[in-house]
């Protein structure tokens, strides 16, 4: 049964906090603008209010009382227009420097002011003939403001959650190789007691005349043994890369499976190219990437079909591609065959590929990736290894 890993267990919890703020944010940001959009509408009214009583009063006391009403509206926007809706000119806290250099920002400004308040505070000043001052408005900074509050805020949530989870997935990404590496180490630990005897049992069988024929394939088997106890011992360390030729060890590793396959199987390897190429490796982990990798072909063609290798070299890289003619890997699992615990077989711990990965693009700097794969027909993984100057290296 799969378990949800502890940090994806946090990722829910902080998108869900974030939801919960966010809209809680959103929801009394908008409570607040409304409230504000009112009182806005009062005072641009009682601005206009004002209007009316400086043009039509002739008491100079409540002239003054309007006067002092009007400039006070410092930051509401306003633009006049006439009965018939043209501008007349009459405008407050618009900006000074574009109404003089843009011809068009007035007409912008209306348009704006008109989406906002469709219907205009009007000013009557005659009724026959009639004759009328229009007022549209727009957003003070405090109300504009306000509403971008809330994306301020979903801005510097979203960040947080990002760099929470990218702690967290880190954090737990780090604990999991640490356990992949001990439990490697320990295996290897495990595997050297009895293999130590298998060798001291060789030994005596070599004694005997009548095991000539079946002590060379116990040998080779136990050396097998031996590399797989220094394999599992290298991971979680850094490994020391030699000069050797990539053509000898995939030679050696076709010669190995060959023998441990049936008939059926048709092994190619050309390798033409790069008979004599030389890059930097570690042999036991280059290996064990070949090994991996003619062992998925083997399962996808089921004991019967063709494993190809071809190798190519370019100015910057040299490139190994393992061809099978199996069952293909569909679509929406292409994304998934390197990560560890995925495999669609009925056997097996699904961390063969993502190993290989890890020994290509980690140790070796390279690139493992599947190159194609169509259901049906087969699919071909491609290893790149980085070419370098040997008289570089000290």
């Amino acid at each position: 049964m799969n378990t949800i890993p502890q940090w994806l267990n946090w990722r829910i919890i902080l998108v869900c906090i974030a939801i919960i703020l966010v809209s809680g944010t959103i929801f009394y940001s908008q409570y607040v603008s409304g409230k504000i959009a009112k009182e806005e509408r009062k005072n641009v009214e009682a601005w206009v209010e004002a209007q009316r009583t400086i043009l039509n009063s002739s008491d100079s006391a409540s002239i003054n009382l309007a006067t002092k009403i009007s400039t006070e509206n410092t930051q509401i926007p306003i633009i006049e227009t006439n009965e018939k809706d043209s501008i007349t000119g009459n405008t407050i806290n618009l900006d000074t420097l574009q109404l003089v250099n843009d011809k068009t920002y007035l007409q912008r400004k209306l348009a704006e002011f008109k989406r906002y308040n469709k219907k205009p505070i009007v000013l009557v000043l005659k009724e026959k003939p009639y004759t009328a001052n229009q007022y549209y408005y727009g957003q003070s900074e405090l109300l504009k403001e306000v509403k971008l509050y809330p994306i301020v805020q979903l801005i510097i949530v979203a960040l947080f959650i990002t760099i929470a989870i990218v702690a967290l997935q880190t954090s737990y990404r780090g604990a999991q190789d640490r356990l992949w590496a001990s439990m490697a180490k320990e295996t290897a630990h495990q595997l050297g007691t009895p293999v130590s005897s298998l060798q001291g049992w060789l030994e005596i069988l070599k004694e005997q005349e009548a095991n000539n024929s079946i002590v060379p394939e116990i040998a080779k088997d136990v050396n097998r043994l031996l590399l797989i106890t220094d394999r599992f011992g290298k991971i979680g360390s850094e490994p020391k890369l030699e000069w050797n030729i990539p053509a000898e060890q995939i030679h050696h590793m076709v010669d190995y499976m060959k023998k441990r396959t049936g008939g059926q199987v048709n092994f190619v390897f050309d390798d033409t190219e790069i008979k004599d190429v030389k890059t930097l490796l570690s042999p036991p982990l280059f290996e064990w990437v070949v090994e991996n990798l003619i062992k998925n072909a083997l399962d996808a063609i089921e004991g019967n079909g063709t494993i190809n290798i071809a190798a190519e070299k370019n100015e910057l890289n040299l490139l190994i591609d393992v061809t099978d003619t199996g069952k293909g890997i569909a679509k929406n699992h292409i994304n998934n065959v390197f990560k560890p615990g995925f495999t669609t077989k009925k056997r097996g711990w699904g961390l063969g590929l993502s190993l290989s990965k890890r020994i290509i693009e980690q140790y070796h700097k390279g690139k493992l990736f599947v190159k194609w794969s169509e259901p049906g027909k087969g699919t071909t993984f491609r290893i790149i290894l980085p070419l370098q100057k040997q008289q570089q290296i000290v």
